[in-house]
């Protein structure tokens, strides 16, 4: 998602893609924990796509 589509959204629906993100961090990291992970560069995604989630939410909130 780019950052302009971020920065339209709602703080309510930034803080629920927010949870959604990091469920799905956990879940990918317990899938390589298990060995169950073939497509590892979806954490770095995930990683990213919660900083950009965060960023916004932090840009929002000085405003």
């Amino acid at each position: 998602m780019k950052a302009q589509e971020l920065r339209e959204k709602s703080v309510e629906a930034l803080q629920e893609q927010l949870f959604e993100l990091l469920r799905e961090q956990f879940n990918l990291r317990m899938q390589k924990a298990t060995g169950q992970l073939s497509q590892v560069h979806l954490l770095k995604q995930t990683r990213r796509q919660i900083a950009q989630v965060k960023t916004v939410l932090n840009q929002k909130s000085g405003e």
